[in-house]
């Protein structure tokens, strides 16, 4: 699992450094205003919403198209997936439709501070962006199909040229029509799922023209996908009632939570992403085999390796929160009061960040096992206490709140996951892993207390940038130094590993 989750990682860094471009560019060109308020909302309705109806379909393809594969052949996998692809394609059609008549209405509900040139905006963009759900619906399909046959590379690559699009189309509005952003969002879709069509085609997948509403395995499948749809949605779920509560608070509130978010999701698409990306099938064949100690093992070392991840990228975050947006956004169209919003927002959102991220993690371990409905009581639960905090917290912390509420929504969902995840499988080395996260966390409170004394220091002369980056490289370089020495299994695991990579090629150079 290592050496593809590093490759995938690898891949993925360099995404997320271009997907970063995106937002600086966004930021630098229209700020955290009205138009990004307006363009973002456009994103949400009704990509968004789509978005975690077809990732929660993709969750329960994988194990049904194994399934299939195993008990029918490879003919008949492909035939099942050429008509899940149909039904989602008129499942589209009908919400495209729902959208372009009803757009002011959904808008509205959706952004109820919304008024005048904002409103305007937002239902214009909408109405380009709608047909984005084409793509969106069978990207979810055909990117589960490429990681069935250990294909993560190139769903890894499909963030590229999406990128690419939304950039030039961001330089191309600033100098022409605002509306360019939108049509720039819609192609950038599209050409993801462009992408990946021959490769698709070089695993063997033919489509087919077949329409089957009562097919059994769609039957069977959308049983499994419908609890799994409510579960994955919570992060959606949050991000709309956020951004609804967001739009009556303050212009460019919606764009703080954003940009926030874009920087919180940057360290979970780093790692996390990439390790469950490659976790879930191997965790899938494990549960079907009745591999329960293959599982566990497999689990237990995702959430140490996450954990070894996240936590320094936690408390690097909270230290430097305003530093750290002004370094990336602040320039161009950004104002002093946007640096301030977002880095607000950020400190809140960074508190949840590893628990965002072994919500994934045992999320996936239930899909796995088959239990769909344990993570969607889960994120029901989370979601209520999120809109139940949103409200307090918002009338007190302002945008922070919102961000606040999120993260303390997550540790709770997070920490009942483990807990019924236990009783369900027995132990999986909860003792060691929580010996291991308590030396991750004095490691990386020594590594925050250095890193910002250094950065006290050298910002005097060097200026705030230079010194913020200096002293992270600081603070990373103790960190690895002090978890080099503290006898934590996975990194001792990860060494030993690299050490007889190593040492395997100077044998064969010999």
């Amino acid at each position: 699992m290592k050496k593809a989750a590093l490759l995938v990682m690898v891949i993925t860094i360099i995404s997320k450094v271009l997907g970063f471009g995106r937002e600086i560019i966004l930021s630098y060109v229209f700020g955290a205003s009205a138009i990004t308020d307006a363009y973002l909302i456009s994103q949400t309705i009704p990509i968004a919403i789509f978005s975690f109806i077809s990732a929660g379909i993709a969750t329960g393809f994988i194990p049904m198209y194994s399934r299939i594969q195993k008990e029918d052949g490879q003919l008949s996998a492909d035939q099942f997936t050429s008509n899940l692809s149909n039904i989602l394609i008129l499942l589209a059609s009908v919400i495209v439709a729902i959208v372009l008549v009803f757009t002011q209405p959904i808008v509205r509900f959706f952004a109820s501070g919304f008024s005048g040139k904002t409103l305007e905006l937002a239902v214009n963009f909408t109405r380009i962006t709608v047909f984005g759900v084409y793509f969106t619906a069978l990207l979810n399909i055909f990117a589960g199909y490429l990681r069935v046959y250990e294909n993560y590379v190139v769903t890894a690559l499909a963030g590229f040229p999406m990128n690419l699009i939304i950039i030039s189309s961001l330089l191309i509005s600033a100098k022409t029509n605002v509306y360019m952003i939108a049509f720039g969002s819609l192609l950038a879709i599209a050409s993801q799922l462009l992408f990946f069509i021959p490769f698709i085609r070089k695993a063997g997948f033919r489509y087919k023209p077949v329409l089957n509403l009562k097919d059994e395995h769609i039957k069977t499948m959308l049983f499994i996908a419908l609890p799994v749809i409510v579960g994955t949605s919570v992060n959606e779920i949050n991000v709309l009632v956020d951004r609804t509560l967001a739009s009556g608070i303050a212009v460019g509130g919606i764009s703080a939570l954003n940009y926030a978010r874009r920087l919180n999701g940057f360290v979970q698409g780093l790692f996390v992403a990439s390790i469950t990306t490659v976790m879930y099938p191997m965790i899938s064949k494990m549960a079907a085999e009745d591999n329960i100690k293959g599982l566990k093992s497999t689990i237990s070392e995702a959430i140490s390796t996450i954990s070894l991840l996240v936590v320094p990228a936690t408390i690097g975050a909270m230290i430097f929160s305003e530093e750290i947006v002004s370094l990336l956004f602040g320039r161009g169209a950004f104002t002093l009061e946007a640096i301030e919003m977002t880095g607000d927002a950020l400190f809140y959102y960074s508190i949840g960040m590893i628990a965002f991220g072994l919500r994934d993690i045992l999320s996936r371990a239930f899909y796995a096992l088959q239990d769909t409905k344990t993570p969607m009581i889960n994120a029901a639960i989370a979601v209520v206490l999120n809109i139940i905090l949103n409200i307090i917290f918002s009338k007190y912390i302002g945008i922070g709140g919102l961000a606040l509420a999120t993260s303390i929504s997550a540790i709770v969902g997070t920490g009942m996951l483990f807990i019924t995840l236990r009783r369900k499988i027995g132990g999986f080395g909860l003792k060691e892993l929580s010996k291991s996260f308590a030396k991750m966390c004095f490691a990386s409170f020594i590594m925050g207390f250095i890193a910002l004394g250094s950065f006290n220091y050298l910002k005097q002369g060097l200026g705030q940038n230079f010194a913020l980056i200096i002293a992270i490289g600081i603070g990373a370089i103790v960190y690895c130094v002090l978890i080099y020495f503290m006898g934590i299994p996975v990194v001792e695991r990860t060494i030993g590993l690299v050490k007889g990579k190593f040492k395997g090629k100077l044998e064969k150079s010999e």
